[in-house]
């Protein structure tokens, strides 16, 4: 079930300069900080996540990026992707990310890291060190206009071979990790599976705000 969350909660936490990316060496190691569009203009290579929320069909939840976005809007991604703000570690920003755009929060675990580089339109090059987040959910999300036009389920299989034949309409990081590391993802997929499927009769801690 999908229900549309066009005026958000306020947000009573602290105060983020979310305007700024953290900096990293090739090994992810941080290096500083930059202003976020002066960082996608010049490429410098940065920390970012990337979430793939699975349900109890072992669907993907994917995200169709809202047009406005700064680059690649309209096309189709993962559940949810972005960066933390200095000062912030990766899950603090995950699960801040999870609930401002799509308005629930679940556990998530980093299965893997990669760094790629592209080349993103609009004089933009993304070239990060993406640590990639894994999380079962399978309850009710509000979409933020802003930041999401539409959302579907798929499973992985689906996803790499409609990817084969209409890659256009999907992001550049999310075909390269289709590509590159794909084997380790359905790894990961299968031991969420796992883990679900022997704690699915104790308390969720999942939380929606919907």
């Amino acid at each position: 079930m999908i229900r549309l969350n066009p005026k958000p909660l306020p947000d009573c936490r602290p105060m983020l300069n979310t305007n700024d990316i953290v900096l990293v060496d090739s090994y992810g190691n941080e290096t500083g900080a930059m202003e976020k569009m002066e960082a996608h203009r010049t490429g410098r290579l940065h920390r970012a996540f990337s979430i793939f929320i699975v349900n109890s069909q072992a669907q993907l939840l994917l995200q169709q990026r809202a047009i406005s976005k700064y680059h690649s809007g309209g096309f189709w991604s993962n559940t949810c992707c972005s960066h933390p703000a200095p000062g912030e570690t990766i899950f603090q920003a995950a699960h801040r990310r999870l609930d401002e755009e799509l308005g629930f929060d679940c556990e998530l675990t980093e299965i893997f890291a990669f760094t790629y580089r592209a080349d993103v339109g609009n004089g933009l090059i993304e070239h990060e060190h993406d640590h990639i987040l894994l999380g079962h959910y399978d309850g009710v999300f509000c979409l933020n206009p802003d930041e999401i036009q539409a959302c579907r389920w798929m499973s992985l299989a689906e996803l790499t071979n409609d990817i084969a034949v209409h890659g256009d309409v999907y992001t550049d990081w999310l075909k390269l990790l289709v590509r590159h590391r794909l084997p380790a993802l359905a790894e990961g997929i299968e031991q969420l599976r796992q883990s679900t499927a022997k704690s699915r009769f104790t308390p969720s801690t999942a939380a929606t705000r919907c």
